[in-house]
């Protein structure tokens, strides 16, 4: 059995209005790996919801969070569960959405800069260091001269729908591969594919 505990962020804005953005494909992901862990999200007083589990039979310790607050807050929620849990920068992975890959390409990587995400910049400033691992899931750049603020707060298109499950399936597998391969591999594995 895995003494190893991993803190496993998914980013996105709460509520109903916001749930097919893609700027909450980060909490789409978390989704599917709470299926895969099984159990239900149960209220964390760090304005998370989280659900805990183990990534298969012995394996490591995972704790799911999607942040209550809204994106540009996730460090408040982020950094109150990685103290609760003892988890180290280093085995806190957040998924987000990134407008820089196009959509359905995932990049992995470890610190470097935000890249003008306000989510990512708070979790920085709370952790009080960029070194934790990201899982960059391409939702494009926005078309034409829109703003990408506007561009990430829209639903995804009705062909992006069509292959959204598989683009989330496979982040999630990116997240495991993270845990189980470690980031030099994973990259190998999600950047070549």
């Amino acid at each position: 059995m895995s003494d190893e505990t991993w803190l496993v962020a998914g980013l996105g804005n709460p509520g109903p209005g916001y749930a097919g953005n893609r700027h909450n494909v980060g909490q789409m992901v978390l989704d599917e790996l709470a299926a895969r862990v099984g159990g239900k999200y149960k209220s964390h007083p760090s304005r998370a919801q989280v659900i805990q589990g183990r990534m298969g039979i012995g394996g490591p310790r995972l704790v799911l969070a999607k942040p209550g607050t809204y994106m540009n807050l996730s460090g408040g929620p982020v950094g109150q569960l990685a103290k609760f849990f003892n988890v180290n920068p280093g085995h806190v992975i957040v998924v987000h959405d990134e407008v820089d890959i196009p959509f359905e390409q995932i990049k992995l990587k470890l610190g470097g800069g935000e890249g003008g995400h306000n989510g990512l910049r708070d979790i920085s400033k709370v952790l009080g260091t960029k070194d934790y691992l990201r899982v960059r899931v391409g939702v494009g750049r926005p078309p034409g001269r829109m703003d990408t603020a506007a561009w990430v707060l829209k639903d995804f298109s009705k062909d992006e729908r069509s292959t959204l499950p598989l683009h989330l399936d496979r982040a999630a597998d990116a997240v495991e591969s993270l845990i189980t391969l470690g980031l030099a591999k994973a990259q190998l594995k999600f950047h070549t594919s």
